[in-house]
């Protein structure tokens, strides 16, 4: 661990821009239909349980990385494959993050250029705020964020003055029940909510433990509102039917907004917006990833992992898939239930499972003496 502190207000931003991120990118619980909102409220819900399983975890030993006390729960080989696996799971959603936003920069900005060389743009200010440390992507996020919140509060105000809003898309509410608890529990769920596991690499870092807890849920329940009126809006403009077609919906709400004749195309606004919650994104799972391999490894400064573990994140990005098609075709079908469930729910579970059984021991030890 490097010797830094953060701020419960830092980690509270640092959540919702994770959260936000690529979330936005995406026509995210789009297979819930007219109800993706309240697919994204229940997931939300959900995520907050799954949160406390995290914060149970936390609790078992929050002076440590979970990659430490790993070793305590499950014996120092399995535990230590186990957190070699969890490295590769943040470096290859990083690398998975990196491509998403290559691709929406090279469709709308920069249609001639290489997807490596915006791809290796993006990485580089990444590697620089990961080297700094997570006291430098704490602080940065701070000022994004602000900047952030401005942007879109704008774009709020200038899409319903523009009158594109029409809430009859939205109805009838409730169509298909079963439909939308099957999109919360194989979708939603894991992306973006529970891909909050890599704070695990985070909340040791925070200077007032006490309130990692109340901080944690906030930022959930703040994200899902966030992320359910985005989507609520994209709907009730575009319909169900475009909504589902269109790679980037929020860019196509975006486009659609007219105030006064003359105050339209402001795909910059889109653009500027994802990319500082991308930035963030990719920073805390490149940084789980690196502060990870130096305490399994036993290097001393971590520092000294950022450049190459960087270009193997770079490269990865590049060959994950073909197209942008097969790309997000494969965090569908394959990604989300094979390996994001695994990490996100069955093994902390199971972790916690184990440490809650030797604390009880531990206790039925301490009390016969």
């Amino acid at each position: 661990m490097e010797k830094a502190k953060i701020s419960a207000s830092q980690l509270f931003v640092l959540m919702v821009l994770f959260q936000l991120s690529n979330a936005l990118l995406l026509p995210l619980a789009i297979e819930a239909g007219k109800d993706a909102w309240l697919a994204i409220l229940l997931a939300m819900a959900v995520s907050m349980v799954l949160f406390f399983v995290y914060h149970a975890l936390y609790r078992y030993d929050s002076k440590s990385l979970p990659f430490e006390y790993m070793e305590k729960l499950i014996g120092k080989v399995f535990g230590r494959i186990l957190a070699l696996l969890y490295i590769l799971f943040f470096m290859f959603i990083a690398a998975r993050v990196l491509r998403d936003y290559g691709e929406m920069l090279l469709t709308f900005a920069y249609p001639d250029t290489p997807l490596f060389v915006v791809s290796a743009l993006l990485i580089l200010v990444v590697i620089y705020a990961v080297y700094k440390g997570i006291e430098v992507i704490a602080r940065t996020g701070e000022i994004l964020f602000v900047f952030m919140f401005l942007l879109a509060i704008g774009t709020c105000l200038l899409i319903v003055s523009s009158g594109l809003v029409h809430l009859s898309n939205l109805r009838p509410i409730l169509e298909d029940p079963p439909r939308i608890i099957h999109t919360v529990f194989t979708k939603t769920l894991y992306f973006p909510f529970g891909q909050i596991v890599v704070f695990l690499m985070v909340f040791p870092y925070l200077n007032q433990p006490k309130k990692m807890k109340k901080t944690g849920l906030l930022a959930i329940g703040g994200t899902g509102l966030i992320l359910a009126v985005t989507m609520a809006i994209n709907v009730s403009i575009l319909g169900e039917d475009l909504t589902a077609r269109s790679q980037f919906p929020y860019l196509a709400t975006i486009q659609s907004i007219e105030v006064a004749g003359f105050l339209e195309r402001l795909d910059v606004v889109f653009i500027v917006i994802l990319v500082i919650g991308g930035f963030v994104k990719i920073s805390v799972f490149f940084y789980g990833a690196v502060i990870g391999s130096a305490s399994l490894f036993k290097v001393k400064k971590p520092s000294q992992l950022v450049y190459p573990m960087g270009v193997v994140i770079l490269l990865l990005s590049m060959v994950i898939a073909n197209s942008y098609a097969e790309h997000i075709n494969e965090g569908l079908e394959f990604f989300t239930p094979y390996i994001e469930l695994p990490f996100q729910v069955i093994i902390p579970v199971f972790l916690l499972m184990i440490a809650f059984f030797k604390n009880r021991k531990k206790k039925h030890i301490a009390n016969q003496k």
